[in-house]
């Protein structure tokens, strides 16, 4: 088994994007929408680069993350991806890379009380400022 704090922050971001991905899902499915091109319509207002450098901003500001999670949020921000952002700029989604990177290390860290709390708050933070 891999040690999950050895992980670059690239490693970390790909399970975190699919983890957080599956938190919208079911938020989506639980709020009665079922239609699948409804579904991914709302499902970027909360998984796009823009959002997710958006909440990982809010989180940031407002002082939600514990001093470890901000050192994770920083190792997949800071990491140096061979891809370019197709629909944003660099800076957005090296932002939204460190927020999954967050996410995949609290799921792959066994955090997942901490990871049901985030993945609420950024629910609420998304509706609230649509």
């Amino acid at each position: 088994m891999t040690d999950y704090q050895q992980l670059n922050g690239l490693a970390l971001a790909y399970v975190g994007d699919a983890i957080y991905e599956v938190y919208i899902r079911d938020h989506l499915v639980a709020t009665g929408r079922t239609q699948p091109k409804q579904l991914h319509r709302f499902a970027i207002r909360y998984v796009s680069a823009k959002a997710q450098a958006f909440l990982i901003q809010q989180m940031l500001d407002k002082q939600v993350l514990q001093e470890e999670e901000e050192k994770y949020y920083r190792r997949g921000r800071n990491s140096k991806s061979h891809t370019s952002a197709k629909n944003t700029d660099i800076k957005t989604y090296r932002m939204s890379t460190g927020f999954e990177s967050l996410m995949g290390y609290l799921h792959l860290s066994k955090q997942t009380q901490r990871l049901e709390e985030l993945a609420t708050w950024c629910i609420k933070t998304i509706e609230e400022n649509s």
